[in-house]
């Protein structure tokens, strides 16, 4: 992923991003839903995030708001918020900020409620008095290493980005080869199986309050040979609003060939 290289820099220090600041308040949002895949093997798995509305927009109004009473409650504050959009280490600044910790599979778990958040911060110039670091509860288990799909999790808390489903499926826009195509496992949008396996979402993952982040109409896979027929108006109109945009209609064309040919599973996570 290039794109996080090129803007190195800015990520290390968010005084490049917001200058003069002097604080970062880190929030995390609750995305959990207890539905689960049907397991159909003529149907493609959706991560979790994507089978609700776009959590730019859900995130973002409720950080918008935050800073809106910020600015009011302490004049001539400067800042901005982000929801995934700049080049801000994201888990870095939540793990620091006492939010949760970057767990083996490099995904942030939180004690209250698991891995199953969305990350948001908002950068000022207000001084303010920060929170203890969050510390590492992980201890021996393994559980993410061993379950993931392609072995993309090389070793305790690195990720290769290029053999991780979750890049392969939606930001990777090339075709992809190799053996790694049988190891998909059904899914054509994203991957939780990490996620899944964690013992602290088993413990600690309850429903979000947030109704925008259900299945939209029901649904937490795809039909892949409805999927496969459509035309791009005909995605375009059934993605509006969805995170599914994210890999385009050619990305997910492509994913859908691949469980065609043979990365599809009747297993259901």
């Amino acid at each position: 992923m290039g794109w996080m290289e090129r803007r190195a820099a800015e990520r290390a220090d968010p005084r490049r991003v917001v200058p003069g600041a002097r604080s970062v308040v880190s929030v995390a949002l609750n995305y959990f839903t207890p539905h689960h895949h049907t397991g159909d093997p003529l149907t493609g798995k959706v991560s979790r995030y994507a089978w609700g509305e776009d959590y730019h927009q859900i995130l973002g109004e409720k950080l918008s708001a935050l800073w809106g009473w910020m600015r009011e409650t302490f004049p001539g504050a400067e800042g901005k918020w982000y929801v995934d959009t700049w080049p801000v280490m994201e888990k870095v600044l939540a793990e620091r900020a006492g939010v949760g910790w970057i767990g083996k599979h490099t995904n942030l778990i939180t004690r209250e409620m698991g891995s199953w958040v969305f990350l948001g911060e908002i950068l000022t110039t207000l001084e303010l008095v920060p929170d203890a670091p969050a510390t590492d509860h992980c201890g021996t288990c393994t559980l993410c290493i061993e379950a993931c799909p392609t072995g993309a999790i090389v070793e305790p808390y690195v990720l290769d980005a290029r053999l991780c489903l979750s890049y392969l499926t939606i930001e990777h826009k090339k075709e992809v080869e190799g053996d790694i195509t049988s190891r998909y496992d059904g899914w054509v949008f994203g991957c939780d199986v990490c996620q899944d396996v964690c013992p602290w979402n088993h413990r600690f993952a309850v429903p979000s309050g947030e109704a925008r982040f259900e299945p939209r109409n029901g649904i937490t896979e795809v039909p892949l040979d409805e999927w496969a027929a459509q035309s791009p108006e005909e995605f375009a109109r059934r993605t509006e609003g969805s995170p599914l945009r994210r890999a385009g209609f050619e990305g997910m064309q492509r994913n859908i060939r691949i469980l065609q040919r043979g990365g599809a599973s009747p297993d259901s996570q």
